[in-house]
């Protein structure tokens, strides 16, 4: 089993930064990957950034790529989620998720992963 916890969420305005971090605790291994996710009011889940595996490669959604940057430390079981020139339409409920057996094609389908976090809160308003 693995817990999740994230921390690092808050209320900016527009064009500014915010740092996401994801502790991880149990049974991570190298192959376990840990991702991004988000949900706005009334909207569905929708992919953010993953690392698969213990950095085998970095995916990114199209609206967050060049702006978001996703890291992880693997000694220190936590991943991190840079998010810069953020935007009002970056407000959500931010998930750290992970799963050991996830395979490359599936990184963005939240279904896949067994193990969620809490959440966060990130609101970007003037």
């Amino acid at each position: 089993q693995v817990q999740l916890a994230e921390s690092g969420g808050g209320s900016v305005p527009p064009g500014t930064s915010l740092r996401l971090s994801c502790k991880a605790s149990g049974r991570t291994s190298r192959t376990t990957t840990v991702a991004w996710f988000r949900q706005a009011p009334g909207s569905e889940r929708e992919f953010v950034a993953a690392i698969f595996r213990s950095g085998q490669s970095t995916h990114y959604a199209d609206s967050v790529k060049g702006r978001f940057t996703m890291s992880r430390d693997s000694a220190e079981n936590t991943a991190w989620l840079q998010m810069n020139s953020l935007k009002t339409e970056d407000t959500a409920s931010y998930y750290c998720a992970a799963d050991n057996r996830l395979i490359r094609s599936s990184v963005r389908l939240s279904p896949k992963y067994d193990h969620w976090g809490q959440g966060a809160q990130v609101t970007v308003s003037t």
